[in-house]
């Protein structure tokens, strides 16, 4: 009789390829199959779409908030993967019939983008919406707006959120996908948005699905973050994330509001 192999029981606390064995100088059979199917799954995950029509009909019925669509100049998928940049700005008519909308400030706009995985954001965007809305009335803020963006990067939320007057725009999109997270949503804040902003001046929060931070754990992350960056009134590298630390703020200090010497 053979000894147990000591990896089958690390292979089961992780989805990570490891332990995979081999035959001669390959593969085995098996781990070459997952492997495929895996890549299927994330590649299918990236040229998958959006069912903006049907998402936009749940925002609006359930948390019942005002709602729209819009999309990039990004004609198609194979135009978004092809021309990032496409993606980062709004097209002519979405630009139009969000220069319709009141002109009013709001608080938080949150723009619902299908990004490289459009299941991801079909998936986990309205749990994760719901979780945060019941938080932010608690710490005197709101959403004020959902949008549903098609052909969608990141910072195609910047343009709508300067167009609809936010005071800051949170960007669900889905990330890129792996091997074993083809369905994984980022959320991405970023206050005073206006087109040109940096990666450097967002705050984000990644892997937001079962299998890695849980929505309800992430919502509470999120609604820490708006807090903070409402206090700061920046975020990015400026505001740090310390919503794991409530004791300090119970303790009378303000964590992640550190400014640096010189902005």
């Amino acid at each position: 009789m053979s000894a147990p192999d000591p990896w089958l029981d690390l292979r089961r606390l992780t989805a990570a390829r490891i332990a995979l064995g081999r035959s001669g100088v390959s593969l085995p059979t098996a781990e070459w199959l997952r492997f495929a199917q895996a890549h299927a799954m994330a590649r299918d995950a990236v040229h998958s779409g959006l069912d903006a029509v049907a998402l936009l009909d749940v925002l609006v019925a359930d948390p019942g908030l005002p709602g729209g669509r819009v999309h990039s100049a990004a004609a198609d998928r194979q135009d978004y993967l092809r021309r990032p940049d496409l993606g980062r700005r709004l097209a002519a008519g979405s630009r139009q019939a969000l220069s319709a909308w009141p002109s009013v400030a709001r608080d938080v706009v949150v723009v619902i983008g299908d990004g490289l995985s459009p299941v991801a954001a079909a998936t986990h965007a309205l749990p994760l919406l719901r979780s945060l809305a019941t938080l932010l009335p608690t710490q005197g803020q709101r959403i004020d707006a959902v949008l549903v963006a098609e052909q969608a990067r990141v910072a195609l939320g910047d343009e709508i959120g300067a167009m609809l007057g936010a005071a800051a725009v949170l960007m669900l999109i889905g990330e890129r996908p792996g091997l074993s997270s083809p369905d994984s949503l980022g959320a991405y804040l970023t206050w005073a948005p206006r087109p040109g902003r940096s990666d450097a001046e967002r705050n984000c929060v990644s892997n937001i699905r079962p299998e890695g931070q849980p929505i309800d754990e992430a919502a509470k992350r999120l609604a820490w973050l708006i807090g903070a960056a409402r206090r700061l009134g920046a975020t990015g590298v400026v505001l740090k994330d310390e919503s794991d630390r409530p004791a300090l703020e119970a303790a009378g200090a303000t964590p992640g509001l550190a400014r640096p010497a010189s902005v």
